[in-house]
């Protein structure tokens, strides 16, 4: 008896989160299609030039936006960028340095300390328990 594997697919929306891309800036046909596992593996080994010109100028989703200036994506909300930037405008909002910008770094690098000291105090007591043993 043979065993027939079905193709996974996933949604246009799943694969652009997937390529780090903005669904409306890609071609029609990707938006439109639906895309293979190996599909989307050959994109990510292979990209052609319209994924490898978005990667590199935009327009980037959200959670690339926030990566490149180094906030939260609550934290672009919260200074008022909720739609897809280029890399020219987040070059520009880096050398505007706006006071949103600048106090929602300081919070991610507040929030990043934390979650490194929670880190290490949990490595702490395993260590801790695991000696008691």
């Amino acid at each position: 008896m043979k065993s027939h594997q079905s193709t996974q697919t996933m949604k246009p929306a799943t694969a652009a989160k997937k390529l780090g891309v903005y669904l409306p800036a890609t071609p029609a046909e990707f938006q439109e299609g639906v895309v293979s596992r190996a599909e989307l593996n050959e994109l990510q080994a292979n990209p052609p030039a319209w994924l490898r010109e978005l990667r590199q100028n935009g327009p980037h989703p959200r959670p690339v936006v926030a990566a490149k200036l180094g906030v939260s994506i609550a934290g672009l909300a919260r200074g008022g960028v909720t739609e897809a930037l280029t890399t020219e405008q987040i070059e520009a909002l880096k050398d505007e340095q706006p006071e949103w910008l600048e106090k929602e770094r300081a919070t991610q690098a507040e929030v990043r300390k934390e979650a490194a000291r929670i880190k290490k105090q949990h490595a702490e007591r395993a260590e801790k328990a695991e000696r008691a043993q």
